[in-house]
């Protein structure tokens, strides 16, 4: 399924902005290091923070590979989108006992696994042929954009009260 100019333009723009995102939370884990790992349950949100991000990169830049066929992108595409909600859930799995909320845990959870469901079904979608998958891609790229921000924020300054 051969991008269109505008499609490689959208990706190619995404893919910068998600990678100097990303960039802005791999700062802030290194600048608050030491307070991350004084909490129990602070490196496994670290690492969460990641996860996503990582992900979309990946995604993306699979998206801008020219001449895939549909069915082995869609592929992997559903394979990064499986990865990146299973393993947040792993990591929140293990900080659950620090967190007695339910509406903390959801709202985590929504940050986290909800924006990475947008890779599977776009994978799906593109997998069958359906062009519709880009929406569901740009959308998880987009709303990645704002998870990246959430997380960055939580590591910069809100570990800090």
């Amino acid at each position: 399924m051969p991008l269109t100019p505008d499609w490689a333009t959208f990706f190619s723009a995404e893919l910068a902005a998600l990678a100097a995102l990303t960039g802005f939370v791999v700062v802030a884990i290194s600048i608050n290091l030491a307070r991350i790992l004084s909490y129990p349950h602070l490196p496994s949100r670290a690492g969460e923070a990641l996860i996503g991000p990582v992900g979309a990169i990946t995604a993306t830049g699979l998206v801008l590979i020219p001449d895939q066929p549909p069915a082995l992108l869609g592929a992997e595409l559903v394979v990064i989108g499986l990865v990146a909600v299973v393993a947040p859930i792993v990591f929140q799995s293990r900080a659950w006992s620090a967190r007695t909320q339910a509406s903390e845990r959801i709202a985590r959870a929504a940050t986290n696994e909800g924006f990475n469901l947008t890779f599977v079904i776009g994978g799906s979608l593109i997998f069958a042929g359906a062009r519709a998958g880009l929406y569901w891609i740009a959308a998880g790229d987009i709303l990645c954009i704002i998870a990246i921000v959430l997380s960055a924020w939580v590591l910069m300054v809100e570990i800090l009260r």
